[in-house]
């Protein structure tokens, strides 16, 4: 064959080459390569690639293969097709994989030469606001204080798959949020006395199963929920609980006699007895409204953070009895009716009789002094205001950055108390651009879009808002205000460091969730006709096996592969049952092994495998984009304007199965460019229907064929089919957590300019199994992470210029 006489001639020249000095064999080794790279595109790409053709808009006549450094925004868009041969189309000839790999090693080498030449780095954003997340993160870490900021600020939009991506400036709806959020945070952190009594209230999903012990609630238990709760002063407070009613306001499944018990911290603080004022109407017993109107009580609780608990004491005759395997979900009066009574709302109001600020976390977070004398007041001022600063604002604090902060406490001590002082300058703080915005500034020596080392300081933001989400912590700002942060081994200490610290959560509840999209799980209501055992236990059970198998990945440092080609998940008896797992007991996850079961990984997940369909039936286009998007790095092209929806099935005559309906599909011609990369993936998981259980028959009893593809032609067989064909080529997968992860950590998209370090990245982990922490360490060590592009001739705005300007943030 042509293309393999191309592809020896290549490898001949590069060893034959070795006749001259090192210099002229490496000149002589490139040009042969380059030759035999140019040869072998020419004969496979050219046809459709020229100015005449012009197939998907590129064309490569007039660029020089030899020099590929020269394009490389267009040369690294046909590595990534090249790598992961959807090109040439599978229609046209193709080469081998030798000559594909020669092809793309050498196109690789060039590109990688030329961007060590002549790096660029990217720009993120000069200001970047901090996102929901952010801040949440930030102000437990600056005030020991846990606040569910959700109520008090909006949700960021996603760009780059990311929310830490859309964020943009300040408008002024957006900065009265913060204002407000400022005044509530800083009252509850320094214990200003409250003006009134307030209330505060947890609702539980209405689709919550509450038969059985719930996990986090004490043995011995079942149903309930725990209410974490923090306290603002030493007082009395009213804790009542509401019990879940149906559509005609009576309690659900109270026919007998129930205990509940509700403990504070553990302990109990009463024992109520739920007991049904019935009567019964066409032999159904109804509640009235008056039952659970005396669970209700007032107790005394010291200021800060406390877990309220309601549950109800099990009963023994409750369990239901059936020939048949009974329904797991029992939520509603219609298709799922309780069989026990179950909690509803938990409310705390107060305080009552206020007795005092009392010692809580937050307060000793800040009162690191307390003035003896009216006259050392200012001093002790100074010092908590420096040192709160120097957390808020990542960074040494001079007196003009405190000087507003202490302007603020010395008018509002004026007529009031020490604490209310400080109360106003953490509010101050709080409200600061140099807290709420993330500013990186180029030095005035640098030159428009040259690429420059970023500070120390910048690299700790960097470096703890991507581990963590959050504001550095003393030891890391400390080194980098010394310039000894960017010592490669110093930072390799600190990524170590980090990653074994309880913040380093945030990988899995902040980057995996939304790069798995498992935030959408929580939106996710399958059609309760066809999906009856489906309800809020499941899907967070769900949630929770994926974010355990990252977890175990990052803590126990082992290859990201893993990921994909575990021989173990996490399962409750919830979710064995569901995927019909046997002798898995109770609500504590714990760790399964399940040999090559295609239930290790993420492949056989119930969370990517719902996320991943409608509500009424499986989704091959979406699963096929999410391997596309998620698995491969290679997403599909955007949908064309007036798609066609996939057309449902009749109501009577003959009822087509999945397969069939996307072939025809695919018949319009609209709609065949995307669907041949997605549905033959998509297809192959069909085993599992829209709730990620196995089935061997779908639509209309017909016998399911999984067979599958990737866009590259490689064939395979259902759902392991799929798995052990995406292990046979680690790298791809390897890469494409590369990219996710950087886009994650630098707050943008990546490009072209990105793709010689996530290449170097990705070799390094190689060498090293794939460990997690080589992977992180590598990114952060990159040329993208460490430096930065100088900005374009236009002006740069100030801090203050950008709280006044509109939010940037687009929605993906």
């Amino acid at each position: 064959m042509k293309h393999a006489r191309l592809f020896v001639a290549g490898c001949l020249a590069l060893r034959f080459a070795s006749a001259g000095s090192p210099a002229q064999q490496s000149s002589a080794a490139r040009q042969s390569g380059n030759s035999a790279a140019s040869a072998i595109i020419n004969q496979y790409c050219m046809g459709c690639h020229n100015d005449s053709v012009k197939s998907g808009g590129l064309t490569l006549s007039r660029l020089n293969v030899d020099n590929p450094g020269a394009n490389p925004e267009v040369w690294e868009k046909v590595v990534r097709k090249l790598r992961g041969r959807m090109m040439p189309p599978l229609d046209r000839p193709r080469p081998d994989e030798k000559t594909y790999d020669v092809v793309i090693s050498n196109l690789e080498k060039e590109l990688d030469a030329a961007a060590a030449a002549n790096p660029n780095p990217g720009r993120s954003e000069t200001f970047r606001r901090l996102s929901r997340t952010e801040y949440q993160n930030a102000i437990r870490d600056l005030l020991a204080l846990d606040v569910d900021v959700a109520s008090l600020l909006p949700k960021d939009d996603a760009v780059f798959g990311f929310d830490n991506a859309g964020v943009g400036g300040l408008s002024p709806t957006l900065l009265e949020r913060y204002l407000s959020a400022a005044q509530k945070i800083s009252r509850l952190a320094v214990g200003t006395p409250v003006r009134a009594p307030a209330s505060n209230v947890l609702v539980l999903p209405p689709d919550l199963t509450q038969e059985n012990h719930l996990e986090g609630l004490p043995l011995g238990t079942r149903g309930g929920t725990v209410m974490r709760y923090t306290f603002p002063v030493d007082g009395e407070y009213d804790i009542q609980v509401r019990l879940m009613r149906n559509r005609n306001e009576n309690v659900e499944g109270l026919t007998e006699p129930h205990e509940m018990e509700v403990l504070v911290d553990g302990a109990r603080a009463s024992l109520f007895t739920v007991a049904p004022h019935r009567y019964a109407i066409g032999g159904v017993y109804y509640a009235d409204e008056d039952v659970d109107r005396h669970l209700k009580l007032r107790v005394p609780v010291k200021a800060g953070p406390h877990a309220i608990t309601a549950a109800f004491i099990p009963k023994t005759g409750a369990l239901i009895e059936t020939e048949r395997q009974p329904y797991n979900a029992h939520f509603n009066m219609d298709r799922h009716p309780r069989v026990q009574p179950a909690v509803y709302s938990i409310s705390v109001t107060g305080p009552f009789n206020a007795t005092g600020a009392g010692y809580t976390p937050s307060r000793n977070q800040i009162f690191v002094c307390r003035p003896a004398r009216v006259s050392d007041e200012d001093r002790c001022a100074s010092t908590i205001i420096s040192r709160l600063a120097r957390r808020a604002y990542r960074r040494p604090v001079t007196g003009d950055d405190i000087r507003m902060p202490l302007a603020f406490y010395k008018e509002a001590r004026k007529g009031a108390d020490f604490d209310t002082g400080i109360e106003m300058a953490v509010r101050a703080i709080l409200t600061s651009t140099e807290f709420l915005i993330r500013v990186e500034r180029d030095p005035a020596s640098v030159a428009a879009n040259r690429p420059y080392r970023i500070s120390n300081l910048e690299l700790a933001s960097r470096l703890s808002f991507f581990l963590w989400s959050s504001i550095p912590d003393d030891d890391l700002i400390d080194l980098a205000a010394r310039g000894r942060l960017s010592n490669p081994a110093l930072l390799e200490q600190q990524i170590r460091r980090m990653l074994a610290d309880p913040r380093a959560e945030s990988l899995v509840t902040s980057f995996a969730d939304q790069w798995l999209y498992l935030r959408n799980l929580a939106a996710t209501v399958p059609d309760a006709r066809l999906f009856p055992d489906f309800d809020d236990n499941l899907r967070q059970a769900m949630r929770r096996e994926t974010q355990l198998l990252f977890e175990s990945v990052m803590k126990e440092d082992s290859s990201v592969v893993d990921l994909l080609g575990a021989n173990y998940t996490f399962l409750n008896e919830r979710l064995a049952r569901h995927y019909g797992i046997p002798n898995v007991y109770g609500s504590h996850f714990r760790r399964v092994p399940v040999g090559d079961s295609i239930r290790g990984g993420l492949l056989g997940q119930g969370s990517i495998l719902t996320v991943t369909s409608y509500g009424n039936r499986t989704s091959p286009v979406l699963r096929g984009k999410w391997v596309l998007e998620n698995i491969l790095g290679t997403p599909p092209p955007p949908p064309l304007p007036n798609v066609p929806p996939l057309r449902d099935n009749p109501t009577t005559g003959k009822i087509l199965n999945m397969r069939e309906r996307m072939s025809e599909h695919r018949a319009n011609p609209a709609c065949s460019g995307c669907h041949r990369l997605m549905d033959p993936i998509g297809l192959s998981l069909e085993n599992f229907d829209a709730v990620g259980r196995w089935r061997n028959r779908a639509e209309g009893d017909s016998p399911i064929d999984a067979a599958g593809a990737l866009p590259g032609g490689a064939t395979f067989e259902g759902a392991a089919g799929l798995k052990r064909t995406l292990l046979e080529k680690p790298d791809l997968f390897v890469t494409t957590l590369t990219e996710k992860l950087m886009a994650y950590g630098l707050g943008r998209g990546i490009d072209y300019n990105d793709a010689p370090a996530i290449r170097a990245i990705t070799r390094e982990a190689r060498n090293k199994n794939y460990r997690f922490s080589t992977l992180i360490t590598e990114i952060v060590k990159s040329t993208p992470f460490m430096m930065r592009s100088g900005a374009t001739a236009s002006p740069t705005r100030s801090a203050s210029a950008i709280a006044r300007s509109p939010q940037t943030g687009r929605s993906q």
